[in-house]
């Protein structure tokens, strides 16, 4: 179990570092963006499933969380496409709403963070009920982008 934790403290830093040095250089690329999602949830779903097969009792949570990281937050993340914008970090250009639930700073943080301290404590029933919670973000915010997209004639 401490590999997995270093692993993910790794996964996350080097993430966060990568974004970070792509900002301050000024290097940032749409294609970049693409590649830091595929990656992200190629990462993640590595680790959850290891989570799942070191510690069964996670599973519901996993599916829950998998669901909408691996679809919903993906085709999020990835609609920043269909508008003139570097990235998901960028969609509050695009709606604000939808950025500060979703890629704002708070909610980057909120919405791994939340289900992976609570795992790690042990809250597994509290686990699953924010995992739920995000399920319902995502859930809400692909509705959003699919009215703004319908509005714009991007769809």
């Amino acid at each position: 179990m401490e590999l997995l934790v270093l692993a993910y403290g790794c996964y996350w830093v080097g993430d966060i570092l990568d974004g970070w040095t792509a900002r301050r250089l000024r290097q940032e690329t749409r294609a970049g963006a693409v590649f830091d999602i595929v990656s992200d949830r190629a990462c993640t779903a590595v680790l959850c499933l290891t989570l799942v097969t070191l510690v069964p009792d996670v599973a519901v949570v996993a599916v829950v969380f998998l669901l909408s990281f691996m679809v919903l937050d993906t085709m999020l993340s990835l609609s920043f496409l269909c508008w003139p914008v570097l990235g998901p970090n960028y969609f509050q250009l695009v709606d604000r709403r939808v950025w500060a639930l979703n890629w704002s700073p708070l909610a980057k943080g909120v919405n791994s963070a939340g289900v992976i301290v609570t795992v790690a404590c042990g809250q597994y029933k509290v686990a699953l009920g924010v995992a739920v919670a995000i399920l319902l973000v995502k859930l809400w915010s692909a509705g959003e982008v699919a009215q703004l997209l319908n509005r714009q004639g991007r769809a």
